[in-house]
């Protein structure tokens, strides 16, 4: 058989956008994860609290809220109608972004993490942004 002219399956937009926040999700899990086994990670957090003037526990919900939007990501990436899907998905990536910069870690396992979900979330903003409504 020649598989050169073997038509091959377009994936939906919906699901590669959806499976791309899974992607980004268990990054987001692993580097947090593997930043809890490093000595010191406590005090560092504690540093960050205050020369940010939060406390602890408002810097852990705005964490949780950032990853509570990417796991919210995963469904509605493939319920959302088309125009606010592309949006949400562009919004929440940059968004996500952001968090991912301005909570970094100098930590090379954290670095390298941090950049496979860059990668992921580039990919979330290309592919949103070239979608088109074909049902329209």
């Amino acid at each position: 058989m020649n598989t050169s002219t073997t038509p091959t399956k377009k994936i939906d937009t919906r699901v590669l956008l959806s499976t791309l926040w899974i992607v980004v999700m268990i990054n987001m899990l692993k580097a947090d994860i593997l930043s809890l086994n490093i000595p010191g990670a406590a005090e560092e957090l504690a540093r960050t609290a205050t020369s940010t003037g939060a406390s602890i526990p408002q810097l852990m919900l705005g964490g949780a809220i950032i990853m509570e939007m990417a796991i919210a990501m995963i469904i509605l990436s493939r319920v959302l109608k088309y125009g606010i899907n592309r949006w949400a998905n562009i919004i929440v990536s940059l968004i996500t972004i952001a968090f991912i910069i301005g909570g970094g870690a100098s930590y090379p396992h954290y670095i390298f993490i941090a950049a496979v979900e860059m990668i992921c979330l580039l990919l979330i903003i290309w592919f949103a942004w070239k979608w088109r409504n074909v049902e329209a």
